[in-house]
């Protein structure tokens, strides 16, 4: 946006339009102790000159380095136009869909993201999008005690442990027992989650694949939590979704996920794209809006916000959620980079990752020093046993140009030489081979 400053003038305008005498009278409806009391001392700094040093801040986003780190978000490529659609005015500048009829593009592009998500889940119904994968996972566990009546909730340690945070957050405030169960191996600890499963259970959350790039057995969980009447949620990655068992295969009834790898750039973890998909029957407890299509009185088709079951404006206390609105530029850029690419393409993509992770894992485990550290069938993500801290592996290789991986230590403990290394398609043979290398010389 170019830099417009407000004069003297411009802001008495502003006041008087408004009401008001002076910006103390406009801010005293904010409480004292949460007013800054001193200048911003921002310089009086020509516009040439500010332009050039937000640039310079703007650039901190591409570090530049060649990315082999994941965690939940990943390096894809994106095609150019996915950039080029998102960007029209008619996307970039709308709001959310409040008037249904001025805003028939941006229905349908959040009708066609759902549309997505569905088959990508093998769900009966996605809403409008969310926040990120973190709230959605929330959430969900929040439409389960509801549905349920019931107040104990399990999810595994092979769960993000940034999802886990965001999920005891969401849960502070409400009487609901988190119980998490320790893992195994790297794998979710299936006998002990299944052992803790009871009358008082509202859901079980797994990851597919997990925080470690594993594939979890889920069959099991699934049998033993819909036995006594509890919800199974499966946080999930779109990519691998390409090429794995659906989570309604698995029978799972709450499908949530970070829709970041779908058309958008890590830049330093935002802005992200949650999404959410359910069994039809919990369609009128599901958080945020649902998009759908129809015909108007003259048979012409037509899309409409359905639900909005979460608006405090209609349901006030009754609202099912506290989110107050959709990712709808990220759920665009989703939809414009699923279209593209179709069904084909996607399970290209989760094929050419796959392939090249197992390319780099072998590699690397030929170095002496380094070794799997789980036994377990991964994907596109897989953890590494590192001759020193992981934490130091990951600053050496950024003295070659590389992002070398993910820090498991840095959430789980005695995991400080469990170094996470993710891998795309965007990865070529040669940059696999500037990763080894480094690697080989820390050896």
């Amino acid at each position: 946006m170019p830099y417009v400053p407000n004069t003297d003038n411009d802001r008495r305008m502003m006041l008087e339009r408004i009401g008001v005498a002076d910006i103390e009278e406009l801010f005293s409806g904010i409480p004292e102790e949460l007013r800054l009391k001193r200048p911003l001392d921002i310089p009086s700094t020509p516009e040439m000159t500010l332009l050039r040093e937000i640039e310079t801040l703007s650039n901190e986003n591409n570090t530049g380095l060649i990315c082999f780190a994941g965690g939940g978000l990943y390096d894809h490529f994106i095609p150019a136009a996915v950039g080029t659609i998102i960007n029209r005015p008619e996307f970039m500048t709308a709001y959310t869909p409040y008037q249904a009829e001025v805003a028939q593009g941006t229905l349908q592009v959040i009708y066609e993201f759902q549309s997505h998500i569905c088959r990508l889940t093998g769900m009966h119904v996605a809403n409008a999008s969310m926040y990120d994968g973190a709230t959605a996972a929330a959430e969900a566990i929040i439409l389960s005690t509801n549905v349920t009546r019931r107040g104990k909730v399990l999810l595994s340690e092979t769960v993000s442990p940034l999802y886990r945070e965001v999920i005891k957050t969401y849960l502070s405030g409400r009487d609901v027992e988190l119980v998490t169960v320790p893992m195994k191996d790297g794998l979710t600890d299936v006998e002990g989650l299944i052992s803790a499963i009871d009358d008082a259970t509202a859901c079980v959350l797994l990851a597919q694949p997990n925080f470690f790039g594993l594939l979890e057995e889920v069959e099991d969980v699934a049998e033993a939590t819909h036995k006594v009447g509890g919800k199974l949620v499966m946080a999930v990655d779109p990519i691998a979704q390409a090429i794995l068992k659906t989570p309604g295969e698995y029978g799972a009834d709450i499908v949530v996920g970070e829709g970041q790898p779908l058309g958008m750039p890590v830049s330093f973890g935002g802005p992200l794209l949650g999404f959410f998909a359910a069994k039809k029957e919990l369609v009128r407890y599901m958080p945020g809006r649902i998009a759908s299509r129809t015909k108007d009185v003259d048979g012409k088709t037509g899309f409409v916000l359905t639900l909005q079951t979460r608006e405090q404006h209609i349901r006030r206390e009754k609202a099912t959620s506290n989110i107050c609105t959709n990712q709808a530029l990220c759920a665009t850029a989703a939809s414009v980079y699923l279209t593209l690419l179709g069904k084909a393409g996607l399970e290209q993509v989760a094929l050419l990752s796959a392939e090249k992770a197992q390319q780099t894992s072998q590699s690397l485990f030929e170095l002496d020093g380094f070794e799997p550290y789980f036994k377990a069938p991964f994907v596109r993500e897989f953890a590494v046993k590192t001759p020193v801290p992981a934490q130091k592996v990951i600053l050496s290789l950024v003295k070659h140009g590389v992002l070398g991986g993910v820090n498991a230590g840095r959430w789980y403990k005695g995991l400080d030489n469990c170094l996470i290394v993710a891998v795309t398609e965007k990865r070529t043979t040669e940059e696999i081979q500037l990763l080894v290398g480094g690697l080989k010389e820390l050896a």
